[in-house]
Order: structure tokens, then C-alpha cells, then sequence
């Protein structure tokens, strides 16, 4: 269980100003029961990234080893999108007040259409928003992320994209990236994102693009990609990419659910269609992954940004990424450890 008293220092700062502004959620989902009884430690043998219960097949977690992705049809129902489109137009329209959350939006746009889905690109954060915060918790998708993480799970990082039709100056294109460059803890393979479908996502309208394998990469130094058009705030990408590495373009329909690994370079290219692809996601971790120091890594300019904003945002001082990381970190399943 969370010990929230026993905080101090920048994590105490951070918690009380959020804690103002809305009660937490996290102990709603503290006493969700475990499916299977799995360490979250790597086992030995054939298997590094998947751990061992019956509901992967051995085909399932040969392909994740080998690709570092997995596709299930159909995982999450009609009725639960329904619901997360539902509040996220609510979001939109300003009718929730959604604190610690980043929404981010193409402004240009603000004067055409107002406060709607025709200018939020992304709902960054949501875990304050019980609606939405409701897919990290669904049991169909824990069922799933049990085989990564082991049993005591955590809520790491929440969005929900709406990606808006867009130009040729490729707006709201996102680079290709590995998701750990994001993340200051450890290990790698006891981390996944559940990436849902909330209608068909193609190449027209910018659906995921993976390279597979490269998930046993190391992680490679990131920065705002140099090209035309404007890079959206904390896009980074790949400064080195190879561009003639072998991509797959990854065809989803409404409810079609891929969990893959933080290191599997991806990105999404951009909306040629007149409509929106929404999609929604969550990174989980095994609560006994812990925090490292990411000073003098390729992830220590990352660091200097984002507590850059929080401090903007709330006027807070020496907030270091870790407290950060402590706010938006949910307990959803089994013991809250390390996280």
C-alpha cells in the first residue's frame, strides 16, 4: 500500500499541491486480487520478457521475445470506448477539471472551433480522472500485463491521444522513440504499455509503426527530431534512427489492444483522413522495478524539461524526476513495493 506519510522533501511538496487540488485515486485500486501468484523477477531459460502462468500461449510469448510487441483482437468492449470518448469530449469542453493533467492542443485552431475534440491532441496523465483512469484497472487488460510485470502492478504513465487531422508540415507526427528514454526505473522487461484502439487505426490516419526486435537494444540517446513544421513539447526522437530498418505498420480496429516493450522503437506517422484516431494507453510496471539516477545519462536533459514545466506549471522548487514519477505512479494490482 501506498505510505503516503511517510513522504518528504520535493515528493511532499509536489504531493500537497496535487492533493489540494483533487483526492487521490489510489487507494480505490489497491486491493484488485491477483490472477496468477508469478515473481517479477526474470526467470531462467527460453523466456526473458514474459513471465510464466497460462495465459500466453507459447506461441504468444515466443512472438513478444522475438518482435518485443504483442496484438490481442478485440480486448477491450465497445461499451468501456464508448465511456472513454464520452469524458474525453467532457475533458474537451472544460466540463471536468482534470488537475495534474497535460492536455495538449494545437491553439491555432482554438478560434475555429472553441473548447472541443477538434483542438486537444493528447490527454497526458489522467490517473485523476476515475472514468478514464477506469482502463488502467479493466481486468482484461491486467490479465495481460500480469505476464510482464508479475502480479503487484502499477499505473506508471497515462494518454490519451486524439491525433487531429493534420498537414504537410506533420504536426503532430511522432518520431520514432523508445518509451524507456521517458522512464528513470528499472528493469526494462518488467515494464509494458497497453496501447488500445478506440476505432480502426491505419495508415491513413497515422496508426503505430514498430520496428520489431529492437527491443533488445540498448537505449539510444534522444532529442527533438531537425526537420520543417513544429515539434510538439516532449516529442523526442531518435537522434541516430535508421531509416531502413525494417518497419511494421500496425492495422488496429476498434478495441484491438498491442503491449510492447519500452525499449521496441515506434513512433505514428501523421492523420491524412478528415476524422480523429483516438487511442488510449497505459505504461505498467512491476511495483518492484525501482528508481534510478538518470544524471549523466542520455536521459538527464529529459529531466531538466519536464521539471522545467512542473515548476512552471505549479511554481514549485527542487522537484527532481523521481517525485514526479511518485505523482503519477497508481497502485492497480497486488503490493505496492519499490514504485
Amino acid at each position: 500500500m501506498e505510505q503516503l506519510g511517510k513522504r518528504s522533501g520535493p515528493a511532499a511538496r509536489l504531493e500537497a499541491i496535487l492533493r489540494h487540488l483533487s483526492p487521490r485515486l489510489g487507494a480505490a485500486f489497491a486491493s484488485v486480487p491477483t490472477s496468477a501468484q508469478v515473481s517479477a523477477v526474470p526467470q531462467p531459460g527460453s523466456f526473458r520478457y514474459t513471465l510464466d502462468n497460462n495465459v500466453l500461449t507459447t506461441e504468444q510469448r515466443q512472438f513478444y521475445e522475438d518482435n518485443g510487441y504483442l496484438l490481442i483482437k478485440k480486448l477491450v468492449s465497445d461499451e468501456d470506448i464508448e465511456r472513454f470518448r464520452k469524458e474525453f469530449v467532457r475533458i474537451c469542453k472544460k466540463e471536468v477539471n482534470l488537475p495534474g493533467a497535460m492536455i495538449m492542443k494545437d491553439e491555432t485552431l482554438r478560434s475555429q472551433y472553441g473548447q472541443s475534440e477538434n483542438v486537444v491532441n493528447k490527454v497526458q496523465d489522467f490517473q485523476e480522472d476515475k472514468e478514464l483512469f477506469r482502463y488502467c484497472t479493466l481486468p482484461e487488460v491486467l490479465r495481460y500485463v500480469e505476464c510482464f510485470t508479475g502480479p503487484n502492478i502499477m499505473a506508471m504513465h497515462t494518454m490519451l491521444i486524439n491525433k487531429l487531422p493534420d498537414s504537410d508540415k506533420q504536426t503532430f507526427l511522432h518520431p520514432m522513440h523508445q518509451d524507456l528514454h521517458y522512464f528513470p526505473f528499472r528493469p526494462a522487461a518488467r515494464i509494458v504499455c497497453s496501447w488500445t484502439a478506440m476505432e480502426r487505426a491505419d495508415q491513413e490516419n497515422g496508426c503505430l509503426v514498430v520496428q520489431p526486435g529492437t527491443h533488445k537494444e540498448p537505449l539510444k540517446p534522444h532529442g527533438y527530431p531537425k526537420r520543417e513544421g513544429k515539434a510538439n513539447k516532449l516529442f523526442h526522437g531518435i537522434l541516430d534512427e535508421d531509416e531502413k530498418s525494417p518497419r511494421v505498420h500496425l492495422v488496429m480496429e476498434k478495441g484491438d489492444t498491442v503491449f510492447f516493450h519500452p525499449l521496441l522503437i515506434h513512433g505514428s506517422g501523421i492523420n491524412k483522413t478528415s476524422g480523429f484516431r483516438k487511442s488510449i494507453s497505459c505504461h505498467f510496471a512491476s511495483s518492484e522495478c525501482h528508481y534510478i539516477d538518470v544524471k549523466n545519462t542520455t536521459q538527464e536533459h529529459l529531466e531538466k524539461e519536464l521539471v522545467e514545466i512542473v515548476h512552471k506549471k505549479y511554481n514549485t522548487t527542487s522537484v527532481e524526476l523521481r517525485d514526479i514519477w511518485n505523482f503519477r505512479a497508481r497502485l492497480v494490482q497486488g503490493e505496492r513495493i519499490n514504485l
